[in-house]
């Protein structure tokens, strides 16, 4: 390889992709994986050896030494064990070897992940399963091989099985809805996502300093530094060179595992970034989104830097999203949210349209929850991201539209004049408005953009739930239009009802004023401010019955997701909440009694020369103030953390923690951030935010 090769030259280097498998595989082999991969269809024994041993030949070449079944559990990370390719041999030697059946199956242990009581210790059995849409690929000297993970008795225990079953779905019933606008070509429909990452950079000699952010991920105190955000110079700023080097070689390491990173620019926050990749199908960006947090962490330490994904790392200024981009496409070539250069193919895509609309407004506590998380009830809502109310962006001229088809009124376009009916639809533009930076689901030309998840979020839940919202209202859609005698009268009755019955979730205004919260509960949209709000309304049966329909989830499994979201916010707020507990004790009011001894000191020192020391007097009753109120708001913390233990119920606990622990947490941090502004910075215990953000 040349010492600066051409991108193209290396793009997919590390991968097992198709190219790979045309010259290594015999034809009869490569067309048995190309089936497995388009339809479905389980690999014959005898040719998943086949490509078990190319597999191993080629990453052994690349210098791979182990393999490993790499898979999404409900920790929100992969997981993965290693295991060599050597076999012993005569003679004291080895062999390497891989088969196919380790390659379709591995057997790790399923006890010790997160399960929500569907796997006990003494029950350790799980299976991983090899999802060969995704393609294999070579990372630090072992072979990765994406897999679903489930347990002995058949229950889902990862994030990437319910999203492939949620594309099958998806698929089906959106090849009905093409079937009656005349499209006999396409055979597949899938659902594609190019998820934006967020994310911070900071020193790393800073932040080994920071209890907080080493345990936490987030920033538990810091004072709000004299500049913030305010400026609006960092955003699409120049790129600082320490930066900009990071940025390069974590493009080269993405490029090489096959992963289109496209964009990359300076965020509204001081510190603050982004990487935007191109769409791919929504496992593959699933995984592709997953290495890309794993290998910013990874090369960001190279650099000197270490990489925050956490959702709000520092108060007072922007937190970190990841905006889902989603969008569907046929394999005739059809984006089928673009609104097309014909009046049928506008039909087509309003009837899409407004089975989005329908399925936004009846499901939207599930897309609410898909975002719910401990670090990112800190960011919802903060003027920074779209509130916790859950509504449609689909721009000025799309709502003239619909509200025209409702209204059975002529649309006058900007440049001629409509009857809206089934044979006379304008040509829309592309983009059809300005972008709308508040609005939780925004249309944006030919996708839909779900701007409320974390930065830290796995894609995969979220996308399993859009996929499977849309696959019910297409499902409904096609029930009723394959019925009808007359298609056209029907199409447009249904769009008609639709949009009557649903349109309150479009909303194309500030999503960030106290009006629209108002506006919403007048319109009966859901505001639901917290995790502990929203994610219990899992279970509500006209939920569970659309994921059993399309089996994608069972009653249990999601039962047990409930109790694994619920479980998974209190131990984090726990955490923090004993991070702060032990950084109060341990560090912070012990320099509060350091300074004021030091003030006292001096007071004391003027008193006997006869100089004036209420300066000094005054300073150490404020810094006497402070420490007190600080011990008995870790008196209070720490007895709401005990409390919060002694709960059984995993919702009373969860809400506790939220009510009650989180409150005493924000009660401490004041105090404490009050103390910091008014001790020197060579005396306070920590780094301060001016350290943290501008110093990179």
């Amino acid at each position: 390889m040349n010492e600066n090769p051409n991108v193209a030259e290396y793009f997919g280097c590390n991968v097992f992709n198709d190219t790979v498998m045309r010259e290594r595989l015999p034809k009869y082999a490569y067309k048995a994986v190309v089936k497995t991969k388009q339809f479905g269809i389980a690999l014959d024994p005898d040719v998943a050896d086949v490509v078990a041993n190319a597999m191993k030949d080629w990453a052994v070449e690349r210098g791979a030494t182990h393999f490993t079944h790499w898979f999404q559990p409900m920790t929100g990370v992969t997981a993965e064990k290693h295991d060599a390719f050597i076999s012993p041999a005569p003679h004291g030697q080895v062999i390497l070897e891989f088969s196919g059946k380790e390659l379709i199956k591995g057997e790790p242990d399923a006890s010790s992940f997160p399960s929500g009581g569907l796997r006990a210790t003494f029950e350790a059995r799980g299976y991983t399963a090899w999802d060969p849409t995704s393609d294999a690929f070579i990372k630090d000297g072992s072979l990765y091989i994406p897999t679903a993970f489930c347990s002995y008795t058949g229950e889902i225990l990862d994030k990437k099985t319910p999203l492939l079953r949620s594309m099958e779905a998806v698929n089906e019933q959106a090849l009905r809805i093409l079937r009656l606008f005349g499209n006999t070509k396409a055979t597949r429909v899938v659902t594609t996502v190019g998820p934006e990452q967020e994310y911070f950079l900071v020193d790393k000699k800073y932040y080994d300093q920071r209890e907080d952010l080493i345990v936490t991920g987030r920033t538990l105190f810091g004072a709000k530094p004299p500049k913030g955000q305010e400026l609006e110079d960092h955003y699409f700023g120049n790129i600082k060179q320490r930066v900009s080097d990071f940025m390069k070689d974590l493009d080269k390491e993405l490029w090489k595992l096959g992963i289109y990173a496209k964009t990359k620019h300076n965020e509204v926050a001081p510190a603050q970034h982004e990487l935007a990749p191109i769409f791919a199908t929504s496992n593959i960006a699933a995984d592709h989104n997953q290495l890309t947090m794993e290998l910013m962490k990874k090369i960001a330490l190279k650099h000197g830097l270490v990489c925050l994904l956490h959702e709000k790392p520092f108060a007072g200024i922007n937190g970190s999203g990841k905006h889902n981009n989603w969008s569907m496409s046929s394999n005739d070539g059809q984006n089928l949210l673009d609104p097309g250069d014909t009046p049928q193919e506008n039909m087509q895509f309003l009837t899409f349209l407004c089975a989005i609309i329908k399925g936004v407004h009846e499901y939207a506590p599930l897309l609410r929850l898909s975002a719910a998380s401990a670090g990112n009830d800190h960011r919802l809502g903060a003027n920074e991201a779209p509130p916790a109310i859950v509504s449609m962006f689909i721009g000025s001229e799309l709502e003239e539209v619909i509200e025209a088809l409702e209204s059975g009124k002529k649309y006058v376009s900007s440049t001629a004049e409509f009857d809206i009916g089934v044979d006379a639809l304008p040509n829309f533009k592309k983009d059809t408005t300005d972008r709308n930076r508040t609005s939780p689901f925004a249309f944006t030309g030919n996708k839909f953009e779900f701007r409320m998840l974390g930065s830290a979020d796995s894609i995969s839940c979220t996308n399993t739930i859009m996929n499977t919202i849309m696959a019910e209202e297409l499902g409904q859609f096609a029930d009723e239009l394959e019925k009808a005698d007359d298609f056209q009268k029907a199409l447009k009755d249904l769009l008609v009802r639709t949009i009557k019955e649903h349109k309150q979730i479009i909303f194309n205004g500030n999503g960030y004023s106290d009006e629209w919260i108002a506006e919403a509960e007048k319109r009966g949209l859901p505001n639901l401010v917290s995790t502990v709000d929203c994610v219990p309304l899992y279970t509500k049966p006209e939920y569970v019955s659309i994921f059993e329909k399309f089996k994608v989830y069972t009653k249990v499994e999601i039962e047990s997701r409930t109790e694994i979201l619920l479980e998974n916010y209190a131990k984090v707020i726990n955490i923090e909440a004993l991070t702060m507990l032990d950084m109060a004790r341990k560090q912070i009011i012990p320099t509060a009694v350091k300074v004021t001894k030091q003030v006292c000191d001096a007071a004391l020192a003027k008193k006997e020369l006869g100089i004036d020391n209420a300066f000094e007097t005054g300073y150490a009753s404020r810094l006497s103030s402070l420490t007190s109120g600080i011990s008995d708001a870790v008196r209070v913390l720490d007895e709401k953390v005990i409390a919060a233990q002694g709960i059984e119920d995993i919702q009373a606990e969860a809400k506790f923690y939220r009510s009650d622990v989180f409150v005493a947490m924000q009660n401490l941090r004041c105090l404490v951030d009050e103390l910091e502004m008014n001790v020197s910075s060579e005396e306070w215990p920590m780094p301060s935010y001016v350290d943290l953000l501008f110093t990179v």
